[in-house]
């Protein structure tokens, strides 16, 4: 079948994600449900971007927001990429079909003073749930990873004695981010609680964060963590582990990293994905001109 060659693809020479592959299985179901509806039968070559065109409606219609659109239609594009280049057809069909127009609006981000609030809170007599939450923060704060790839680390990615972790990102690209000596002595902390609370009671292969039972954790259980500790800051309209990976790239490039270094510190494939955080940058800068220059 052309769908699940084109998955076994996707998920085996191109190293997609189980995920990302899903959601590619879910978009090509979707459209082939559509077409049956509309058509009574389905051909994936014989399809007609008018086929499309009326899908991308349809999808709008019932609630779905431009960005949706455009990552279903995205799906689509691809799956005839595949069939084109496997010569299976001579045109991709939907070669000149586009999707409905986004709005870009800028990453949402903490403020470096309002971080460095959150972060120095006091936390006496902490237990072992307490300073590993404090734990993640601080590592998606320092280092910009995105949440998948804090809940892969493994406890031999993260090296003290070097200051450096390594990470694993989207299609198994590896990179090694290097961290300062408050990151180290945050890491130390966790371990040792971890060690003492949770001991040797690690069944979920080695990770380096993990729940007191030693079962993984979960992407549900950070995000509601993060979640609840930026509740405490106001003003902020997001609170999920990416507002975090945006403050972190916020901050290197306010304070004069190279977008080329930030770019590789993120795992980003190509600039244009890092230079969103130029024009972040020059709204704050644009905020602190008319706050303070007196003909502003």
């Amino acid at each position: 079948m052309l769908t699940e060659s084109f998955l076994q693809y996707l998920r085996y020479e191109r190293n997609y994600s189980s995920h990302t592959v899903s959601s590619y299985q879910n978009d090509l179901k979707q459209f082939e449900h559509y077409v049956l509806e509309k058509e009574g039968t389905f051909d994936p070559l014989a399809v007609e971007p008018a086929w499309v065109r009326s899908w991308i409606i349809y999808l709008m219609e019932n609630g779905y927001v431009p960005l949706s659109v455009n990552r279903k239609l995205s799906s689509l594009k691809s799956f005839y990429r595949y069939l084109q280049k496997k010569e299976i057809i001579r045109e991709n069909p939907l070669r000149k079909v586009s999707g409905p127009r986004v709005n870009k609006s800028l990453p949402d981000f903490v403020k470096e003073a309002d971080m460095e609030l959150l972060l120095d809170e006091e936390t006496p007599d902490a237990d072992f749930e307490t300073t590993r939450n404090k734990m993640i923060l601080e590592m998606f704060y320092a280092t910009g990873m995105r949440c998948a790839e804090l809940l892969g680390l493994r406890n031999r990615d993260v090296d003290i004695s070097a200051y450096q972790v390594k990470v694993t990102g989207k299609r198994n690209k590896q990179r090694i981010i290097p961290f300062a000596q408050m990151l180290k002595d945050q890491i130390t902390i966790y371990t040792n609680v971890r060690e003492q609370e949770v001991g040797g009671v690690n069944a979920a292969d080695d990770l380096f964060f993990i729940r007191k039972d030693g079962r993984a954790l979960t992407h549900s259980i950070v995000y509601k963590l993060v979640r609840k500790n930026l509740s405490q800051i106001s003003g902020l309209s997001k609170k999920s582990p990416h507002v975090l990976r945006h403050t972190f790239a916020t901050g290197m490039l306010n304070n004069g990293a190279d977008l080329n270094a930030v770019k590789e510190l993120l795992g980003h494939a190509s600039l244009s994905s890092t230079e969103v955080y130029t024009h972040t940058t020059f709204e704050e800068l644009k905020k602190v001109y008319h706050q303070a220059h007196p003909r502003a």
